[in-house]
């Protein structure tokens, strides 16, 4: 069996240095190592190649025939190995930043970061629910995404890392002729009986399902059935006048033709938002959007929680209670 070479690049940058000056004593000095340490890489080297590479006097170094084959070979690596890294220097890739929904805050946070780093680029995704995103995320198919950490399964959390953006005021969109449509606001109480729209059946979407249940639990509240996904507002509002389910949503859900949007008090349920990536994952355009998401959040109150306010108990991923 032919012997597998696994050689690192940092080995074929001194051989190239001393074989382009014939001298350690100047390879070592253009290379900003010291003398024994570049002697010893150049050991390494011929020990991982089984080949003697410099002839060595006290006066001179000389290529040996087999220094002469490597060299062409060693430049080439060494050119390629600095062509990825400034391509990487110069332009990350974008990142991928799953919105939800349009029409959220989300949107305000990601063009705040576009304004804060210009030179990189944020590109938009809508996967319509976190665990869903979480999926695309640790497969590498997504960057970062928005929603309820704490809603995750325990041992996805330990793959991700995450920062609270915010406790958001959670609604109901109502059939514009539905008996509570008349209402400024809805108490929790006056949906006793009612079915109610939260995703059920999506696995895309289960952290919201599961936090509409425990809002749910004890109130006579039921979560509505499974309904077919609708994507778009033409099929969103055919699907509604179908079935005229109240639909569970947060106060900034964008305006639904045929619909109307009216907050949930007494109390006031919360849905915690953070952002949420893969951990490990570094990249300028991240700390631009987490520089976003914490600077519109101390400025708007974000990590607030009004007093009075549901959040379903023990709740993971919350920051230390502050209450107005």
């Amino acid at each position: 069996m032919a012997p597998s070479y696994d050689i690192d690049p940092r080995l074929l940058r001194a051989f190239t240095a001393v074989a382009e000056e014939l001298h350690f004593t100047r390879a070592a000095a253009r290379l900003y190592v010291a003398q024994q340490a570049l002697s010893r890489d150049i050991r390494r080297l011929e020990r991982e190649l089984g080949a003697e590479l410099f002839v060595r006097t006290t006066r001179h170094v000389a290529l040996t025939p087999d220094g002469e084959r490597l060299l062409p070979y060693a430049r080439r690596v060494s050119a390629a190995h600095d062509e990825l890294l400034d391509a990487f220097r110069a332009a990350p890739r974008p990142l991928l930043v799953d919105l939800n929904t349009p029409g959220l805050v989300q949107d305000r946070i990601l063009r705040r970061a576009r304004e804060l780093a210009p030179e990189h680029e944020l590109m938009a995704r809508f996967e319509s629910g976190l665990t869903g995103a979480v999926r695309e995320i640790l497969a590498g198919r997504l960057d970062t995404s928005f929603g309820r950490y704490g809603g995750l399964d325990a041992a996805l959390r330990t793959r991700l890392d995450a920062q609270f953006v915010r406790y958001e005021p959670m609604a109901v969109l109502l059939p514009d002729d539905h008996p509570l449509a008349a209402l400024p606001a809805v108490p929790l109480t006056t949906l006793a009986g009612e079915r109610v729209y939260a995703g059920a059946g999506n696995d895309r979407t289960t952290e919201w399902t599961d936090l509409a249940g425990r809002l749910f639990a004890g109130r006579g509240i039921e979560v509505a059935p499974p309904a077919p996904l609708a994507v778009g507002h033409e099929e969103f509002r055919r699907v509604m006048a179908k079935h005229r389910h109240p639909v569970l949503v947060v106060v900034d859900f964008p305006d639904m033709p045929g619909c109307v949007l009216r907050p949930l008090v007494d109390p006031v349920p919360l849905s915690p938002v953070s952002l949420v990536w893969r951990k490990g994952l570094r990249h300028p355009a991240l700390d631009a959007l987490r520089t976003a998401a914490a600077e519109i959040g101390a400025r708007e109150g974000w990590h607030t929680r009004p007093s009075g306010s549901w959040l379903p108990p023990d709740e993971p991923g919350l920051p230390a209670p502050s209450t107005t």
